[in-house]
């Protein structure tokens, strides 16, 4: 009775690997539903008086180039002012900024704050409140310090607001380092994923998770009922503010033919400090709206079931491997044939939605893959990749393979071989990890790039969303970690 009590407990947890699996397919699932199902029918031709606040410390190499470029926006120069918020920079921000306001005067504008370090929310609402002061303000755009926005994209995202139940609208922000590295190629393989594709998804279920915290457009309105500020109390100021918009009521759009470029960390530990940046404020978020998962409403589709599965999918992605191996591990002891069979059935559902996703993920931006094929292809990993090959051809791998080498695999080596195998998972994320501790040796260079090749991209994200639990269960104090921009973003 205890074996049989055992076994069932084990396949539960083993197939609870099934829900990020399911969860991602059916999101992408309704990606093509776009072309039907998409707020494109209420948009028309809209130029908004539009003040750009923009939040910057220590920006000097980059603020320059992106008020050039958003001086050349598509967009009537009559109806555009740049309000840039110095946060008490001690580099040349403020004369880079007091040169462009020389150079477009009645455009560009500077406000300095001479004690800063509180962070960007605390930062935008200096700028805000000094904007709201008086009505020439139609609509806010907040942006990024480093980001280049194309010509076409404010007009883009403007035409949205020509419907009053819009209250928000979010630009596709691409990876744009005119130098890339591997780590910069992953990035921009995963914003393909995140942004145009699954970001379009949002839009057809009527819920999005997220305005792009570097191009997120909202009407005065929406600004003044939300409190007219941004929120100071989490890391996540620009999910709370997404959530606050379509709680009340009011519709957030993201336009994903407007393109905004950005400079991404081009290092594991950069990259680390950020993502922890942003999963810290998750925790925030999902604590905050406890009372909205599940719980449908007639005024906004955040509550609703698939919003939900997909959100805890994610969020509790790194704890669900951990328990799907557990399992897979407890079935190997106890009904050896059982784990076989559920193996194969994850890691093929796993093939499968992987292909899916990739292939259908990769036709929202044709550009960015093209350039970065190879790392599509690697996204998940070269070991996940071939457990992915064992699971679909068992002979291939355990049986034929090593007889190519003279090799026979007695009992225990493959037990010991199927149990590592099993895993795997959770375990690469310690491989990540470990990418992060080999960056800053010696054989750096070469040696963090090969472990992240190994274990996947995706298992480094869920490392660092794991490190984000441990810090809030050890009451690590939540600080703003601002992510280093040295100005290596492309012009186009």
């Amino acid at each position: 009775m205890l074996h049989w009590i055992g076994v069932i407990v084990c396949l539960i947890l083993a197939l609870s690997g099934l829900i990020p699996v399911i969860a991602a397919a059916a999101t992408f699932v309704v990606i093509p539903f776009h072309a039907w199902i998409n707020h494109y029918k209420k948009a028309a031709p809209y130029l908004p008086r539009v003040a750009i606040v923009v939040p910057a410390w220590n920006e000097g190499a980059v603020i320059g180039a992106s008020i050039d470029r958003l001086m050349k926006l598509d967009y009537p120069l009559e109806a555009l002012r740049i309000y840039v918020v110095d946060d008490a920079s001690t580099d040349d921000t403020p004369d880079v900024v007091r040169d462009r306001a020389a150079r477009y005067p009645g455009n560009v504008y500077l406000f300095r704050r001479e004690q800063g370090g509180q962070g960007k929310a605390h930062t935008l609402n200096h700028g805000i409140e000094r904007i709201l002061q008086d009505d020439w303000m139609e609509a806010l755009l907040i942006m990024d310090a480093d980001v280049i926005y194309l010509p076409d994209s404010l007009r883009r995202m403007t035409r949205h607001l020509a419907d009053p139940d819009v209250g928000a609208v979010s630009a596709y922000i691409r990876e744009g380092s005119s130098e890339r590295n591997y780590l910069t190629k992953f990035v921009g393989v995963e914003y393909v994923l995140s942004q145009p594709a699954a970001r379009r998804a949002q839009n057809v279920l009527g819920a999005q998770a997220c305005l792009a915290g570097g191009a997120q457009l909202h009407t005065r309105e929406n600004l003044l009922a939300i409190g007219g500020r941004i929120d100071t109390s989490s890391l996540a100021e620009d999910t709370i503010t997404t959530f606050e918009t379509q709680l009340l009521g009011k519709k957030v759009v993201f336009e994903p033919h407007a393109h905004v470029l950005a400079e991404e960390p081009n290092r594991v530990d950069a990259l680390w400090k950020q993502r922890l940046r942003w999963a810290r404020g998750n925790v925030t978020v999902t604590a905050r709206y406890a009372k909205v998962w599940f719980r449908p409403s007639r005024r906004h589709h955040l509550g609703g079931i698939s919003f939900g599965i997909v959100w805890f999918s994610l969020w509790l992605l790194p704890l669900i491997m951990i328990t799907s191996a557990i399992g897979l591990a407890g079935l190997l002891f106890l009904q050896d044939e059982l784990a076989t069979n559920v193996f194969r059935v994850l890691w093929i559902s796993a093939a499968l939605a992987y292909l899916f996703v990739l292939i259908l993920g990769s036709q929202t931006d044709g550009s960015t893959t093209k350039h970065t094929l190879g790392h599509v292809i690697l996204f998940p990993g070269i070991i996940n990749m071939l457990v992915m090959v064992t699971a679909l051809f068992p002979p291939v791998m355990l049986v034929w393979l090593p007889g190519l080498f003279g090799w026979t695999l007695s009992g225990p080596t493959l037990f010991v071989l199927t149990l590592a195998i099993y895993i795997w998972i959770p375990f690469s994320m310690v491989v990540a990890w470990l990418a992060r501790k080999a960056e800053k040796t010696r054989a750096g260079r070469w040696l963090a790039p090969a472990l992240i090749y190994l274990a996947g991209y995706g298992s480094l994200l869920c490392a660092i969303t794991f490190d984000s639990y441990l810090k809030e269960l050890a009451g690590t104090e939540a600080k703003w970690d601002k992510t280093e921009k040295v100005g290596r973003v492309a012009t186009s």
